[in-house]
């Protein structure tokens, strides 16, 4: 670091570096206790690409340090590659539709296709992520573009771009229904090399955005023709990188990108709060394997303990880590985790989780956190009260902070209060659906 210079503005920092065609993230650490670094959040996306950078969230009295991760510069959406994976007829569409008992008609003929593409990792340096891209055939004028966010999968190949039995299937009937519609894999996904960083936030909305970038290149490559409507809609892990990608858009690419309409659906956007609280409160999770999920995750990114297993108590710490490699099932890995995920923890580790409000694994829950922002484009959330994996309140602290903010377009829709988790999938799909047809061109 060459220089910090304070202001009004906040903390400017400068650097010099001699070699060519790199990006820069920079990240704090308040100083107190063992190092943990984090990004914060600034008024241009990263990373950044000149050898400056301000911090907006730098007091002038506060104790702050910095550093500097030089990355290699990334071609963000670059498209590299694109793979014929199906086509679908209306009918065929229709009649597993009727099978499933599922009230839509599908109009158009569909062809789905695997797009390969250039974006950045949790640090901003460069490297590529897949995802599944389902075009309606037909005449139109301009479709739509829909971005859908898929929720937890434990298995690389589980992603859209992946396997058809999954929510890929989302992602033809949306397009059989008049969307082209976009679905990211997310990081360590798919075609994407790494472990997949689960739930975090960042990485979930730049992946998608690149994905989205990918989208509309293969389409004009394709002559397929868009309206420049922008659709957004996931569910559980899919409502958490939705929200995600609406600030990502919103804060950074509101000159490319104009979102017509908004649905997160049952996501866990308070994790450092009801998430937390919920997790550390003994009762039996339905599906405790998403915690191990978070743990490896968090652990690749922010390195909150020298390693995973020392955070975790025998025989957690020898039966989890080797499941947590992208090559097994949420299944596999629930039959090794307790219901009660707090037996997992080292009972010093689940002590200093539970008081110290410094710990590092709650500084990155609370980094994840994503209603500290105003949306400005229309925004409904949908979740069902019943639901036992995500708990409604993480909908509801959400709802409560915009609104503080003069976010009234913003509003909470429950599609069935006595449905859970998986139940409330389909009656909220319907609902977002009628929604974004009402608003489609």
């Amino acid at each position: 670091m060459d220089s910090v210079i304070r202001d009004g503005t906040g903390a400017t920092l400068a650097w010099s570096d001699p070699v060519p065609d790199r990006a820069y993230t920079v990240q704090a650490w308040d100083g107190d206790g063992v190092p943990f670094w984090l990004t914060p959040r600034a008024p241009f996306p990263w990373p950044v690409t000149e050898h400056q950078w301000t911090d907006i969230s730098a007091s002038e009295s506060a104790k702050r340090f910095y550093r500097v991760l030089a990355v290699t510069r990334a071609d963000r959406g670059r498209l590299m590659n694109s793979v014929a994976l199906a086509s679908y007829t209306a009918f065929q569409i229709n009649m597993a539709l009727s099978m499933a008992g599922i009230p839509l008609a599908a109009s158009h003929d569909v062809e789905v296709y695997k797009l390969v593409y250039e974006t950045i990792d949790p640090f901003g340096g460069k490297t590529i992520a897949s995802g599944a891209s389902a075009v309606p055939k037909g005449t139109e004028p301009g479709w739509p573009l829909l971005s859908y966010q898929h929720g937890t999968v434990a298995r690389k190949n589980e992603a859209p771009s992946a396997t058809s039995a999954g929510e890929q299937w989302l992602g033809v009937v949306l397009a059989g229904c008049g969307y082209v519609s976009a679905l990211p894999d997310y990081l360590g996904l798919g075609d994407s090399p790494g472990l997949h960083p689960y739930h975090h936030a960042a990485s979930e909305a730049t992946a998608a955005v690149d994905m989205l970038r990918a989208a509309r290149a293969f389409c004009a490559s394709r002559k397929i023709p868009l309206n420049n409507q922008l659709f957004l809609m996931g569910y559980s892990q899919g409502g958490h990188a939705t929200m995600a990608l609406h600030r990502e858009l919103e804060e950074y690419h509101s000159d490319e990108f104009s979102i017509t309409a908004s649905a997160p659906m049952a996501g866990a956007y308070d994790l450092s709060g009801v998430t937390a609280d919920d997790a550390l409160s003994g009762r039996a999770m339905p599906n405790p394997y998403y915690f191990a999920l978070l743990f490896a995750a968090y652990q690749s990114v922010y390195h909150f303990a020298a390693d995973l297993a020392d955070i975790l108590a025998p025989p957690y710490d020898k039966l989890l880590p080797p499941l947590l490699d992208g090559n097994h099932s949420g299944s596999e890995i629930n039959a090794v985790m307790p219901k009660d995920i707090t037996r997992a923890l080292r009972a010093d580790y689940l002590a200093d989780l539970r008081s110290n409000a410094a710990n590092p694994l709650r500084l990155a829950l609370h980094d994840n956190d994503l209603y500290r922002w105003t949306p400005m484009a229309p925004m409904r959330l949908y979740h069902c009260a019943a639901d036992a994996d995500v708990v409604f309140a993480n909908s509801q602290v959400a709802l409560a902070s915009f609104h503080s903010r003069g976010a009234t377009q913003v509003s909470l829709l429950d599609p069935n209060p006595s449905a859970g988790h998986g139940d409330c999938t389909v009656p909220g799909m319907l609902m977002v659906k009628q929604w974004f047809d009402s608003l489609k061109r």
